[in-house]
């Protein structure tokens, strides 16, 4: 466990400001670069796909960079993690400021694809610091500095496009975040929610080969072509790599993605939610830029320079930045599922509408503000969900995974917008430009994610893991979070793997929840230290009640969890009699064998109890009598008793 001093808590004010500040500077490095891409193959004497890895370095390494640092954060501190993410991405500031070799310039940018990593981390932190009431503000505004960083560096980007080398770009990212760096170390207090354990180097790597594979394919699939050996193989490859590290994930008793955790069906909607929305966000900033930026000869473009494009988007991220206190309210107020599907649904509705008013320029720019209002509702609600869904000590992975998952579904996005356009195009003046048929095509798959979106989120609305009262965001004004530990084992001492176990108040309020690692140690996180009422249960075990009194100061005594449940029955012959030394024989209702067993002298039989579901009972008597019955296991043990020869209707 980790102790220690900590100063008096920092204002909510200027938390939320400082942490905004660095979400929009992440930002910034991410799109400043972006405009100046058509222009980079003729100044640096390379080609238009060499210059392209400017833009995928910064993806690749973004991806991979945010399960590591956030699960880094989770156990080193967070704000410390922050610094390191910032100072990366400085260090690519001044390697890209200073070079004009292609290769520099890829390393350079693929330094500052690290920031995104503080993302999470920063969500994590307002989590840990803000009273409850203003977290949903927080995380609110720093979704939506992704946005306001993009609005900002388009138009900046044209200014630096028109007055000033295009190395100022990398200059101005890197002042920039230098002070932040240094108003970070000055101004925010580092979080004493901490986990303990060693690193999971092996998880991380694969999962960084897989990851890289995968948006690799992505990202280049429309240079090498779909159907290509190299990008088959990437998606092959990233899969297999993908099917190897998830079990791995599970033996590992500190894993770098707690599988258990992001399994959680209410924490797999949440993800999955991520992905249709990212896809949904990013093809209103691709298409729209491009209906701006297309010569007016096309019928459909308005023919605008990079600059002038960019002013003309700065509407859509103040949508995002003056929609982040309503996000807030209408969380707080309707909750955050009511808040997701209602965005999901604006973002659906304002699609199918572009669909067809897209033809002029108010009818563009007031289409893709309607869109930004509807992902800042969206974006608000996201890292809620997943906050209240896991436990304190897994803020930061959490939602690492799920801004990862939503650069999967903005990446998707890029990846078809590439392709539909190259695939439908009009010749004008001997350019192949996309033709408005391609583009409107975009929109219908925008709509549709922003539909699946809204129905990922319609069983979220009655589900309890997101209710206010489970939610321990920022404990209290006056107090801070500290991490306790334990182990979950059996009468016999040994480990209990995913136990989980919940902390309440003695009056039944919610506090935390923890899962116990392959080693049954578990860690949960409380306001202060006082009596608890700790509930442990775990698949096949009598679950198992007590007050504890916990403190960070004193170890937590083990949790013993003393009767296994099991099932058993008597096997009897068709006359009545007993059954000795048959072969009992349990499997799945999809097939799979969970045991076998030998019956005693009685003719008893008795396994340990599966985990919960439908099962088939087979018995092979000494004689060849044979016997069989469906069943179901739910919670408690049970005795299923066979008659050999004796049809049997299916047990429950």
């Amino acid at each position: 466990m980790v102790v220690e001093q900590v100063r008096p808590r920092t204002s909510p004010a200027v938390v939320v400001a400082m942490l905004s500040c660095c979400g929009i500077v992440v930002s910034l490095q991410q799109t400043l670069l972006l405009p100046l891409l058509p222009d980079l193959p003729r100044i640096l004497g390379t080609s238009p796909d060499s210059a392209s890895w400017l833009v995928t370095a910064t993806l690749l390494s973004g991806a991979v960079a945010t399960p590591t640092i956030s699960r880094l954060a989770d156990m080193y501190g967070k704000r410390r993690m922050m610094v390191v993410s910032l100072g990366v991405a400085v260090v690519g500031s001044l390697l890209g400021a200073l070079s004009q070799a292609l290769p520099l310039l890829i390393g350079a940018r693929a330094l500052q694809g690290v920031g995104v990593a503080l993302i999470p981390v920063a969500i994590a932190i307002m989590r840990d610091e803000l009273p409850r009431d203003r977290v949903p503000l927080g995380v609110a505004l720093m979704s939506a500095t992704l946005a306001i960083g993009a609005g900002v560096g388009l138009p900046l980007s044209g200014l630096i496009v028109e007055h000033m080398d295009w190395h100022a770009s990398f200059w101005l990212t890197g002042v920039v975040g230098v002070l932040l760096i240094a108003g970070t170390l000055a101004l925010l207090p580092e979080s004493p929610v901490r986990t303990s354990g060693s690193f999971d180097l092996r998880g991380a790597a694969l999962l960084s080969v897989a990851l890289t594979a995968v948006l690799l394919a992505l990202s280049k699939g429309g240079q090498w072509g779909w159907a290509s050996a190299s990008t088959v193989g990437c998606l092959a490859g990233g899969a297999a790599v993908l099917a190897i590290w998830i079990p791995l994930e599970l033996r590992t008793p500190r894993p770098l993605v707690d599988v258990r955790v992001a399994a959680r069906r209410s924490v797999v909607l949440v993800n999955l939610a991520s992905v249709f929305a990212g896809f949904a966000m990013f093809a209103n900033m691709l298409v729209t830029t491009q209906l701006l930026q297309l010569p007016v000869e096309t019928g459909y473009g308005r023919g605008l320079d990079v600059l002038h494009t960019g002013l003309w988007m700065v509407p859509n991220a103040a949508a995002f930045g003056l929609m982040a206190p309503v996000s807030a309210w209408l969380i707080r107020r309707i909750g955050p599922q009511a808040t997701l599907v209602s965005g999901a649904l604006l973002m659906g509705t304002a699609y199918v509408w572009r669909t067809f008013y897209s033809a002029d320029l108010p009818q563009v720019v007031v289409g893709s503000v309607v869109v930004g209002t509807g992902t800042a509702m969206v974006y608000g609600a996201l890292p809620t969900l997943v906050m209240r869904a896991v436990p304190v000590t897994e803020t930061a992975s959490a939602n690492g995974l799920n801004v990862l998952l939503r650069s999967f579904g903005t990446s998707t996005a890029s990846a078809a917008t590439a392709a539909i356009t190259t695939a439908s195009t009009l010749t004008l003046a001997g350019r192949e430009l996309p033709s408005l048929h391609s583009l409107m095509l975009i929109f219908w798959l925008a709509a549709a994610a922003a539909l699946a979106t809204a129905l990922i989120g319609v069983p979220m609305l009655r589900m309890r893991e997101y209710a206010e009262e489970a939610d321990r965001s920022g404990a209290e004004n006056t107090t801070r979070a500290q991490i306790v530990q334990g182990q979950v084992l059996s009468l016999k001492g040994n480990p209990i793997r995913h136990a989980v176990v919940t902390v309440l108040t003695p009056d039944g309020r919610a506090v935390d929840w923890g899962q116990a690692d392959a080693e049954g140690r578990f860690a949960a996180a409380v306001p202060e230290p006082a009596d608890y009422l700790v509930v442990t249960s775990a698949d096949g075990w009598r679950p198992r009640s007590r007050m504890m009194t916990l403190d960070s100061a004193a170890p937590v005594p083990p949790i013993v969890l003393r009767e296994r449940l099991t099932l058993g029955g008597t096997i009897r012959a068709s006359d009545g009699q007993p059954v000795t030394d048959a072969l009992v024989v349990l499997t799945r209702a999809t097939g799979e064998l969970v045991t076998t067993v030998r019956t005693d002298h009685e003719g008893r039989y008795e396994v340990p109890r599966p985990a919960n579901g439908r099962y088939v009972l087979t018995v092979a008597g000494p004689t060849e009598a044979l016997g069989a019955r469906t069943l179901s296991v739910w919670e408690e043990a049970r005795d299923f008793d066979l008659d050999l020869g004796t049809p049997l209707a299916d047990a429950t």
